[in-house]
């Protein structure tokens, strides 16, 4: 059996990745705020959001799809999902119950062992059945569909009575029968299991009935040897089924396992979403595009700044359909950097299958996130800050792949704005040649006038503007690079240690 509510043809995956890559986007989009409102403290939801996320881009369309379907339904089902999700969980919080362990080699203790998982997992499996064909009228996926038609097809109530009898025999309790032959030295050879027969219930019939002839032995209670032996005898004829009944047991728990692992990604965005409609953050399912070099939002929102200051972000409209290059100039402190992290942010989440902050959202499917953020300067660097901001671009020159996305900000900067810009701009080249898009947030003027007076690249140019008072809007319009370096915001961010920080905005 299996769950495919995660992939429509393959198993989920549940283990994170764990790369320098993943690392390095994860710290720039601030992916642990995401994260920490899935998990809602719990340890299991946030490994699997994380394994789940960082795994995003191996998804074909066909499971962005299947997962956005099933997500739907675990919104409008909240409450039947968190039943689902308890009960594949019950058999492993039974921390008193000596369930299968996948250590031992003892056929007695496997025996032991495996019947009592597949009696407690047939009975979970049982409920978990009974309550899908409760609610299953709420549900319209295919991935849903296919998971209660799986249910109903494989654990009828015949064969669960069946099962259940077959496990009720196998835990002995009138003791072990078995046949064995006398074999070369005295040794007992062809050791076979044997079914019991049932016992007539007819007293008298029992009674007038001659019964084969039968010879009995019994132990002293310290005979420890001839217990051992006993045990060993014993133990011949279990093994022909311990490694029957332990491939079982696998498959069972497995399924529980998986099914566990699978919801808990639902639940994760079951969580993200409460949270989100309690601060009042709009949220929406985003449209995947098949074709190429295609980006555009309406009311686009940072949802991990909305999650840290517990209120709606302010949002941004873009149209970058058809241009692969997007640079972002302006205002410090204007919104530029929480846009770059929005963009990333909602690229991840609808790879991934899951709703993104905006009121609408539709982009190409790409094969990677690189990130590449300006970093504090570091005390204990035996190099300069322009050379680390070189070592990690060759990093990333090593591990990018095409129609990928790549998002800079302030990069190159620690350097004269002449041969920053020069530098940033063969990189950039260089990068849109393999069908890369790149958004960069910049202050380097000469950057972005190369591209903007350019023919031979298409690209759009945002800008965040301030008003004369030093206020700001924290929206990006489409407009042309200034030739401004924005003097008073310098001024005031040295002189008064205002801003310098992270560009925030909240409606």
């Amino acid at each position: 059996m299996k769950t495919l509510l995660m992939h429509p043809d393959r198993d989920f995956d549940a283990r994170p990745p764990q790369t320098k890559e993943t690392e390095d986007f994860a710290q720039d989009l601030e992916l642990g705020v995401l994260l920490d409102a899935m998990a809602a403290g719990d340890a299991q939801l946030r490994e699997v959001a994380q394994a789940a996320l960082f795994g995003a881009w191996s998804n074909d369309m066909d499971t962005i799809l299947h997962r956005q379907a099933v997500l739907k339904d675990c919104l409008a089902n909240a409450d039947v999902v968190r039943q689902f999700y308890e009960l594949a969980l019950e058999p492993f919080n039974r921390k008193r119950d000596r369930l299968y362990s996948p250590f031992g080699n003892d056929p007695s203790m496997k025996v032991s062992t495996s019947v009592r998982t597949l009696s407690v997992c047939l009975d979970v499996l049982r409920r978990l059945r009974n309550t899908c064909n409760a609610y299953y009228k709420g549900f319209s996926s295919a991935g849903f569909d296919r998971f209660f038609k799986m249910l109903n097809d494989n654990l009828d109530d015949d064969y669960l009575a069946s099962v259940t009898a077959d496990l009720e025999r196998l835990t002995f309790k009138d003791g072990v029968l078995m046949s064995a032959e006398l074999g070369e030295g005295g040794k007992g050879a062809g050791f076979m299991l044997r079914q019991p027969q049932d016992r007539d219930r007819h007293v008298l019939r029992r009674l007038l009935t001659p019964a084969p002839a039968s010879f009995t032995m019994q132990l002293h209670p310290r005979d420890e040897a001839g217990g051992r032996a006993l045990s060993e005898l014993q133990d011949r004829g279990l093994i022909l089924i311990s490694d029957a009944l332990t491939q079982s047991a696998n498959h069972v728990f497995g399924f529980l396992k998986m099914l566990g692992a699978e919801l808990a990604f639902y639940i994760g965005c079951l969580n993200l979403h409460d949270e989100l409609a309690r601060i009042g953050e709009i949220a929406s399912f985003p449209d995947p595009s098949s074709e190429p070099r295609r980006f555009s939002c309406r009311d686009l929102r940072d949802a991990c700044l909305a999650l840290t200051m517990h209120q709606p972000a302010i949002g941004n409209d873009v149209d970058a359909d058809g241009r692969p290059l997007v640079i972002i100039t302006g205002a410090n402190r204007g919104g530029k950097s929480t846009f770059l992290r929005s963009v990333g942010l909602a690229q991840l989440m609808m790879q991934c299958g899951m709703f993104v902050t905006a009121a609408s959202f539709s982009a190409s499917l790409r094969t990677g996130l690189f990130t590449h953020y300006k970093r504090e300067e570091d005390r204990s660097m035996k190099s300069g800050k322009f050379d680390e901001e070189l070592v990690r671009m060759d990093r990333i020159a090593g591990r990018i792949r095409s129609r990928s996305m790549m998002l800079f900000n302030e990069s190159f900067a620690a350097t004269n704005e002449r041969e920053g810009s020069e530098i940033a701009r063969q990189i950039v080249s260089a990068l849109l040649d393999r069908d890369i898009m790149v958004f960069f947030v910049s202050h380097m003027y000469e950057f972005a006038r190369t591209f903007f007076e350019g023919k031979e690249v298409k690209a759009l140019f945002l800008r965040a503007d301030r008003a004369e008072d030093g206020n700001r809007s924290f929206r990006l319009h489409e407009e042309k690079p200034l030739p401004t370096s924005y003097g008073t915001d310098l001024y005031e961010e040295i002189f008064h240690g205002r801003g310098g920080g992270e560009e925030r905005g909240a409606a």
